[in-house]
């Protein structure tokens, strides 16, 4: 089943629904634009791309701006209604197509083998099974597709590692939408068999107080160009 061809649509009960954490994310989204340099590290993130891309967890759409005109389409899954809202806006403003459809990433509604390449940014920490959500962006992705990844998870040293674990047990995933400080995403990425390409590991922001979601990665990985172990409809 593929997304349809409009801008934007509907399911009967959303598998995500954090309205309150989405405002907020939606404001501290814009601002850290500018003043954490997210706008620079989407560009780095994305440049280059090319052919039919999937989003994954798409958020307020704020990467749709950043998309090289050699990208032919984007399909940017995004379970989150009001975050989906305002993807949709994003996308009328878009200059290369971009199709907004609710989904979760454990469980795609696109075709196998449909991407030329997958982008996954600020995502892996939220979904609820981290191995099924990439065996599914490697369920959609040609043998050769690539992935394109920016990520938070554990860095720092001891003392900031029992910090995350300890938020990532109690109260951080509840107000945060689901998302956790204590996942490793290149490894995980490693496990669900891509190819890992290069990759660098910085702090966001750059500059300021070093925070438990400041650690971060940026980079790409592969399907394997031999890979026919990733089932799908």
């Amino acid at each position: 089943m593929q997304p349809r061809s409009g801008r934007s649509a509907k399911t009967a009960r959303d598998p995500v629904h954090h309205p309150l954490f989405a405002r907020c994310y939606a404001r501290v989204s814009v601002a850290a634009e500018t003043r954490a340099g997210m706008a620079t590290v989407r560009r780095r993130l994305l440049g280059g791309l090319s052919g039919r891309v999937i989003e994954i967890g798409a958020g307020n759409g704020l990467n749709f701006a950043h998309y090289p005109d050699t990208v032919s389409e984007i399909v940017a899954i995004e379970p989150e209604r009001d975050l989906r809202t305002l993807a949709v806006e994003a996308a009328l403003r878009a200059e290369v197509p971009v199709d907004v459809a609710p989904g979760v990433a454990e469980a795609l509604p696109v075709k196998s083998e449909a991407f030329d390449a997958a982008v996954l940014s600020l995502v892996l920490c939220s979904v609820r099974d981290v191995p099924r959500a990439l065996a599914e962006v490697r369920r959609v992705l040609r043998p050769g597709g690539e992935v394109r990844f920016f990520e938070h998870g554990l860095g720092g040293g001891r003392l900031m590692n029992l910090t995350q674990r300890a938020l990532d047990r109690t109260v951080w995933p509840p107000l945060a939408g689901g998302c956790h400080v204590a996942r490793e995403p290149v490894a995980a990425l490693r496990e669900a068999g891509f190819e890992l390409g290069p990759y660098r590991r910085t702090l966001m922001p750059e500059k300021g107080p070093v925070l438990p979601t400041s650690y971060c990665v940026i980079g790409t990985a592969w399907r394997p160009v031999d890979d026919a172990a990733a089932d799908g409809s």
